[in-house]
This record gives C-alpha cells, structure tokens and sequence, in this order.
C-alpha cells in the first residue's frame, strides 16, 4: 500500500475527531474524540515509518500511545470526581473545581 492511503484515513480520522471536540459537550465524547486525534497522529507517524523504513515512527507513536494512557486515566478521574460532587457534566458549564 502506498503511503498516500495511511495519510488520508489519518486525515479523515483526525477530523472526525476535530469536529467531535469542537460540537459535542459531554467531557467523556471530548475524551474519546482527543483519543481519535491522538490516533491519526499515530497512524500518520506510522505511515511514514514505513515509508522510510526505519522504526523511528513507530517509536513516537509509542510514546504517542503513553501519553494518551495519562490523558485517558487523569481525565476520567476528573470525570468521577464531577459525577460524585453531582457538578454539571456540561462542558460549558464547567469553568473551575471548588474544593
């Protein structure tokens, strides 16, 4: 397969997540659609690994990944924390934790 394939399903994926975060108001769709950008990233970083053929992409898309876990694990623990304290769940609404 060509490299032009990997860089266009990245693209739309990317995209798809774009819109996700900038139209939908529940933190957890935004999460999700964080994780679909972070994975066009990878894709795209893939894509051009083979491309060169080195593992260098697959390195960063790696990392990519780790980075993502953290997001994923610290934002859904700001999630429950809003579900206990029954704060709005709207991204709007939300502008600060009170502790």
């Amino acid at each position: 397969m060509a490299v032009n394939w990997y860089l266009v399903v990245s693209a739309l994926v990317f995209s798809l997540g774009a819109v996700g975060v900038l139209v939908r108001r529940n933190p957890l769709v935004v999460l999700l659609c964080l994780e679909l950008m972070l994975n066009a990233g990878n894709l795209a970083l893939l894509g051009f690994a083979r491309m060169w053929g080195d593992g260098s992409g697959q390195i960063f898309a790696v990392v990519v990944m780790v980075i993502a876990a953290c997001e994923v694990a610290i934002g859904l623990g700001l999630i429950v924390a809003l579900y206990r304290r029954r704060l709005p769940i709207d991204v709007d609404e939300l502008r600060e934790l009170h502790g």
